[in-house]
């Protein structure tokens, strides 16, 4: 049983990060129809699933992978965002973060030390602010 559904597989495009949510996606959307009665999100999981599964068993490789690779894409802009957020409001606890007025550039400034001249490391640009 396991040989035939090797044989069946080779050459076929096989499971990725991107069918596997449209999957999840799918049963969500499932659950969701139960909880709800509605037939729309019946249509919508079915639709998913159908589409998932089609590109599991794709023959056509190279799009199935060009399609992957968007979609990784997509998902590191969408973490790098949270995660530069996040770094920000870590940073918030302890420092102040200053933007010079004549570049633009961000000081990172440790809190708690009174008025304090902050010197830009980029333009030299020397200003007073309170930490």
């Amino acid at each position: 049983m396991r040989e035939k559904l090797q044989r069946f597989m080779m050459g076929r495009y096989g499971v990725d990060k991107l069918s596997k949510d449209i999957v999840i996606v799918s049963c969500v959307c499932l659950i969701f129809s139960m909880l709800l009665g509605s037939s729309v999100l019946d249509l919508v999981a079915v639709l998913l699933l159908v589409y998932g599964y089609s590109r599991v068993f794709s023959k056509n490789l190279n799009a199935r992978y060009n399609e992957n690779q968007r979609y990784l894409g997509l998902l590191n802009k969408i973490k790098y965002q949270f995660d530069k957020v996040k770094y920000r409001m870590n940073q918030e606890k302890t420092h102040h973060i200053y933007k010079c007025p004549s570049c633009g550039q961000k000081i990172r400034v440790p809190r708690g030390k009174g008025k304090i001249s902050i010197r830009c490391p980029k333009c030299a640009t020397e200003f007073v602010k309170k930490s």
